[in-house]
């Protein structure tokens, strides 16, 4: 069950959850969810880009070393 004295703030004006309509609260509730899955692929990247990292790192030391 919801908090009726939950608030929200949009562009800095506070509202109260229990004040919004169905449709309103939906969209929160959208946003909330996009914010968590962008939240988990820019954990995802950041694994990635560390990855990534690391391997071209191992394929520097494994490449031959030129001779001059």
């Amino acid at each position: 069950m919801a908090d009726d004295n939950a608030t929200i703030t949009i562009d800095e004006t506070p509202y109260r959850m229990a004040d919004l309509s169905e449709d309103a609260r939906q969209q929160v509730l959208n946003l909330q969810i996009t914010d968590a899955e962008i939240e988990k692929l820019q954990q995802q990247l950041a694994i990635y880009q560390t990855a990534r990292k690391a391997y071209a790192q191992a394929l520097s030391e494994a490449l031959p070393q030129p001779t001059h």
